[in-house]
């Protein structure tokens, strides 16, 4: 395990443009004893990550937003940390997030998503 993903950093923080879905992930997540921030655009998201990424453990990023990409979010958390654990969450196929993970994308949960599963899915990319 690199220095800079200590045991300190296990907070989530969530990027999506639907207000309603990051409430709904966040409370889903609380519940299952996670602590979780969100941001409601990719500007937001990339701004708190550099502010507190030694608390960051790993970013929950929806795939279509309207001013960035996921793979364009990607690339500037990779810029701020080259270990960053990022998870794809998107109603879209798995092959929409191919050219991330070979840059190094943890994982892909496709919506609608188990409750169960989001929690086991998100454990194991922290774990990892």
């Amino acid at each position: 395990m690199s220095q800079s993903h200590s045991a300190k950093r296990d907070a989530v923080l969530a990027i999506d443009d639907e207000i309603d879905f990051l409430l709904l992930l966040k409370s889903t997540l609380q519940l299952q004893g996670f602590s979780v921030h969100t941001a409601s655009n990719p500007a937001e998201g990339i701004q708190f990550y550099e502010e507190r990424l030694h608390e960051i453990g790993l970013v929950l990023l929806d795939f279509f937003m309207p001013e960035m990409t996921a793979e364009d979010v990607f690339e500037c958390l990779q810029r701020l940390d080259p270990d960053v654990r990022v998870v794809l969450v998107t109603g879209y196929d798995r092959e929409v997030a191919e050219p991330l993970f070979e840059r190094g994308l943890r994982d892909y949960i496709q919506k609608p998503f188990c409750v169960k599963e989001l929690g086991e899915r998100v454990r194991s990319a922290l774990a990892t």
